[in-house]
């Protein structure tokens, strides 16, 4: 029987996205036969993690479904047995540090979930976030996991049955699909919204920040046009799925589900208070032109009171500085890439880390200047 993992990392109480996403693995056991792991990640504390508690306490006992909600002190117990088991780490101490920081880290929050989906067996990581609703059409919720499960894994001349398009090229049939995503509507997915509507000049400045430099004025401008903005408004219409070399902007972290030989192979950046950064894995795949499957469940992206308020409102906004900066050093990477194309692959069409890693130490010793450039707007703006 196929495994999978329902993946959610959280950092408040969220009590109702948790019995919907049971209701999601419910879904897919009925429709698929498969076996559902429900792993949520948790690192709120006391009365937070005990709403979550309570919420999973609630669930009722569904066959083929199994819950998992680890808090902070099981994490790190798992993590750092794990690290010890292994023996790949000089310093298991330091690698837990990566995998479990004390501050807010995106990259290493998805590598959790990725280790502990190959720890309970799974084949695949279907990830969602704490801040969604799913489409519902006809009193009906539009899970995701539908097209999911229907590809994911699969080589691609055999997905070719469960999608409603097919622009394969008939010279990857046999490679797999490790990547099948849908977007969101609602509002955007970096908090700024709001600068847009008080000033649209001033949030195309910042957002032409995170747009490559080395483009011409004209394209950066058409790529802030699109960032952040995923599906838009659009209203759920005909429920097409299309499988071919994905767009990179067509995959979301949000509404994914990976392959494991994918995310057992490229981890994510463990960067600290930074957005985007745990996107690397989405980039390979895509730029290394490997089929996958892009479906119209988007997600209902919406955004919780705590970021726009207060302390809250500082760190969110300090995590976007961040993602500007951290573009100085990851678009020479994700260049490389989309010039490696099809060589980041081995014989089996699995990504090889090397070649990704050399592009990574080639970025980290890059001049700051475009940096100091881009706080000094950040500061004018």
């Amino acid at each position: 029987m196929q495994r999978v993992c329902l993946a959610l990392p959280t950092m408040r109480a969220c009590p109702d996205t948790i019995v919907d996403l049971a209701e999601e693995a419910a879904y897919a056991v009925a429709t698929f036969g498969v076996e559902v792991h429900l792993l949520v990640l948790d690192t709120t504390e006391a009365a937070e993690f005990a709403k979550n508690a309570a919420a999973v306490a609630s669930l009722a006992p569904t066959a083929g479904v199994f819950v998992h909600h680890l808090g902070n002190a099981e994490q790190r117990d798992f993590l750092l047995g794990v690290a010890e088991r292994s023996g790949a780490a000089a310093d298991p101490a330091l690698l837990l540090d990566l995998m479990l920081p004390q501050g807010v880290a995106y990259g290493s929050c998805v590598n959790r979930l990725f280790l502990g989906a190959t720890a309970l067996g799974c084949t695949s990581a279907h990830l969602r976030n704490d801040d969604f609703d799913y489409q519902v059409v006809d009193g009906r919720k539009m899970f995701p996991i539908h097209h999911e499960l229907l590809s994911i894994g699969k080589p691609a001349g055999e997905a070719v049955a469960g999608v409603s398009v097919s622009k394969l090229d008939p010279a990857d049939a046999d490679k797999p699909v490790m990547l099948v995503s849908g977007s969101f509507i609602g509002e955007l997915n970096v908090d700024i919204g709001e600068i847009k509507e008080l000033d649209p000049e001033v949030y195309r400045d910042l957002v032409r920040l995170w747009t490559p430099p080395v483009w011409p004025q004209e394209d950066r401008d058409a790529m802030v046009e699109v960032s952040f903005t995923g599906a838009g408004d659009e209203a759920f219409g005909d429920d097409e799925s299309v499988l071919g070399v994905p767009d990179i902007w067509d995959v979301y972290m949000c509404n994914v589900a990976l392959d494991h030989r994918a995310y057992e192979v490229l981890p994510l950046l463990p960067s600290l208070a930074t957005l985007g950064s745990d996107y690397a894995v989405l980039h390979a795949l895509v730029h290394a032109k490997l089929p996958g499957v892009i479906h119209k469940r988007h997600i209902v992206n919406y955004y919780t009171p705590e970021r726009r308020i207060g302390a809250g409102f500082i760190n969110y906004q300090l995590r976007f500085v961040k993602l500007l900066l951290s573009m100085l050093y990851l678009y020479p990477v994700y260049g490389g890439m989309i010039d490696l194309g099809p060589g980041m692959l081995d014989e089996r069409n699995v990504l090889k880390v090397e070649p990704i890693l050399d592009l990574v130490r080639g970025s980290a010793g890059w001049d700051r200047a475009g940096n100091e450039h881009c706080l000094d707007v950040v500061d004018s703006s």
